[in-house]
């Protein structure tokens, strides 16, 4: 299938809704049809301001979080649509990718041998 790998950086303490914002944007993706999201914790990182955001053993707040999907190109507006709403500043990026899945959905857990 032909779509768009999205990913979407943020920190553990940006919020929208008194929620963080990559949990927010997972939620969302889920609710308007997204077939998957990965939300993936970095521990360091800068951005245009060249502030660097770490985890710190103390404080989690400062860390770098990424949310990725794989995404058709309805899913993409549905989703850029949704941001528009929020009036939410994200950086993000797309890229045109081909995805599918291999396998079937009961393929055994032994990565295919049917011992």
């Amino acid at each position: 299938m032909k779509g768009y790998q999205l990913t979407f950086f943020t920190q553990q303490d940006r919020k929208v809704h008194h929620q963080p914002v990559a949990e927010w944007l997972m939620a969302e993706a889920l609710r308007l049809g997204v077939h998957g999201a990965t939300l993936l914790a970095a521990r360091e990182g800068f951005g245009h301001h060249q502030r660097m955001h770490a985890a710190r053993f103390f404080e989690l707040a400062d860390q770098p979080l990424e949310v990725v999907m794989m995404v058709t190109e309805a899913e993409m507006q549905r989703i850029f649509t949704r941001l528009a709403e929020e009036y939410l500043k994200l950086v993000y990026v797309k890229t045109p990718v081909e995805f599918g899945v291999l396998g079937e959905d009961d393929e055994p857990a032994n990565g295919g041998r049917h011992d």
